[in-house]
């Protein structure tokens, strides 16, 4: 499993990597401001719509009703896959034709303050991007053909192409077309990421055809059970909605620094959590199906302690590290100090439950896996309205007691910047998420009794790892402050990464002081990967 994670974890890097090149382009071309407030905000309704309609037939959906059609035959496949390709080609339709003709009432209803040339712009840019939902639904459904025959590489590299097509629109279509041109690669990347699967599913014989009529039967039989699924990625999208129409109402700019923030945060979070989940998942689902619950436990255990080990650190790092993580990826062009500042408090505030939201997908891919979802159901909904609750806590609080919000300012080091009050959102979510994550941890627990000494044992000897190694990173800055030029590019990122190695090696030597078996398993992995295959050594020859 470890592996597996790891190996999913390095296509995830690539894929963070170029979404990371993309945002710099973003940054650098428009700033955080008007332009990229509007761009985002059109984002919202074809991402919902994804969520609603596309997860119904998403591959880990329809991966074990295929595998069961597999044993009825080529021809039951082939008729299986036209029939949910019908069925989501007409749900899609008709749900992107309804968002089409209503975005003005849509677009007003979310974002009422907004003038009406920047509603207007957002109209435009959100028909845009309506056809995305189509072409990346189309993608997963494809993704289920290519991960039965085990062309892992097929789906991997699609995250890759659509972050490529979006840089081409900021670089070729942007200086002419403005925003729409950005729009336009969007739709571009959704529709590259499900060309590259067509070839190899016409090569099986399983392109889907659309047919008329479908059957219902074998509809429902997919539906049902994935609707729960399906609600917890609307209340998410619809959380997005919420958080990013406040965001609307502050200050400009404060739904680019908001996004901004929110993809760096993402960034561990695919490498690690949403790796290891996945890589969890087959594994956990195997061992039920066996009978072998103490397996299926102990696997639980091990995915957590690593998850733990791998991802404490990192928040640790990224919090006394931001504002030289976000110059260093976004500090270019018209993305001045004050972005830079912003974005790295919000940056900071979002990074305090990556460790949580990480244990929380492995938790929830563990109730799938034993067929249970009515507890990640009912989690996610109130969690969602905690989400959603408390940053209009937040504002309302920071308005009525400024020094609550000086407070936090001081703390994170931004004081005296303008739309401050933007820190309430990842504030709320933050907490939101780490309640939800704990809540799934206890109720998992309960409904599979286990010894959790070790994943407590794990998380303390990390914390103290992580925050000697925070330590040791803050006196590294310090240090070499001295040494470069920090109005540069290079000389911030030499501050950063120094810093960071520092910060580094000092929580590794902690934890190899205590023994910690996570290190010890880690690295073992490690060598696994790169010195898997052993030499051939030369015969002995005299000379």
């Amino acid at each position: 499993m470890h592996d597996a994670a790891y190996l999913l974890g390095f296509f995830a890097l690539l894929s963070q990597l170029l979404g990371l090149l993309r945002d710099r382009f973003l940054a650098s071309h428009f700033g955080a401001g008007e332009v990229l407030d509007l761009y985002y905000s059109a984002f919202r309704v074809p991402d919902f719509i994804f969520a609603v309609v596309a997860s119904l037939v998403s591959f880990s959906v329809l991966i074990p009703y295929l595998e069961h059609k597999k044993e009825e035959g080529p021809s039951q496949v082939k008729k299986f896959i036209d029939t949910i390709f019908s069925f989501f080609f007409v749900s899609i339709t008709v749900a992107c034709g309804i968002a089409m003709i209503f975005m003005p009432q849509i677009s007003k209803l979310l974002f009422s303050n907004l003038k009406d040339s920047q509603l207007d712009q957002i109209i435009v840019l959100s028909r845009i991007m309506l056809l995305s939902p189509f072409f990346l639904g189309l993608s997963n459904l494809l993704a289920s053909v290519t991960q039965i025959h085990k062309r892992f590489l097929l789906y991997a590299i699609t995250p890759l192409v659509y972050n490529l097509a979006i840089i081409f629109g900021i670089i070729f279509l942007a200086p002419t077309m403005g925003i729409a041109g950005v729009a336009l690669g969007v739709v571009l990347g959704a529709f590259l990421h499900a060309l590259v699967q067509i070839p190899f599913a016409r090569s099986v014989g399983l392109l889907p055809d659309f047919t008329i009529p479908f059957s219902w039967q074998e509809v429902k039989k997919v539906i049902v059970p994935s609707l729960p699924r399906t609600i917890t990625l609307s209340s998410a999208s619809l959380v997005m909605i919420v958080l990013v129409s406040l965001a609307s109402k502050l200050e400009v700019g404060s739904i680019a620094v908001f996004t901004f923030s929110m993809n760096l945060y993402y960034v561990p979070l695919s490498i690690i959590g949403i790796s290891y989940s996945m890589a969890a998942f087959p594994v956990l689902s195997a061992l039920l199906t066996r009978g072998e619950k103490d397996k299926f436990i102990s696997q639980i255990i091990g995915a957590t302690r690593h998850i733990i080990f791998l991802s404490l650190p990192i928040m640790v790092l990224f919090i006394v590290l931001r504002a030289q993580i976000v110059r260093t990826i976004l500090g270019s062009g018209n993305f001045n100090w004050s972005d830079t500042r912003l974005t790295a408090a919000c940056f900071a505030l979002f990074s305090l439950c990556v460790v949580f939201q990480s244990i929380g997908f492995l938790i929830t891919r563990a109730y799938y896996a034993s067929g249970k979802t009515k507890e990640p159901f009912f989690i996610a909904l109130f969690s969602s309205a905690v989400m959603v609750c408390l940053p209009i806590f937040f504002l309302k609080l920071f308005t009525t007691v400024p020094s609550m919000l000086e407070l936090l300012a001081s703390l994170l080091k931004v004081e005296n910047l303008k739309g401050l009050e933007i820190l309430a959102l990842p504030l709320g979510f933050s907490i939101g998420t780490i309640i939800q994550s704990v809540a799934l941890f206890f109720f998992f627990k309960k409904e599979f009794p286990f010894d959790a000494s070790l994943i407590y044992k794990t998380f303390y000897q990390s914390l103290i790892g992580a925050s000697l190694g925070g330590f040791t990173a803050y006196i590294g800055l310090n240090i070499f402050d001295n040494f470069f030029d920090l109005t540069t590019l290079q000389g911030i990122f030499l501050q950063g990464l120094l810093a960071g190695i520092m910060g580094v090696l000092a929580h590794i030597y902690f934890l190899k002081i205590v023994g910690s078996e996570e290190l010890k398993e880690f690295m073992k992995t490690i060598r696994h990967r790169i010195w898997k295959v052993k030499p051939v050594l030369p015969e002995t020859t005299e000379m």
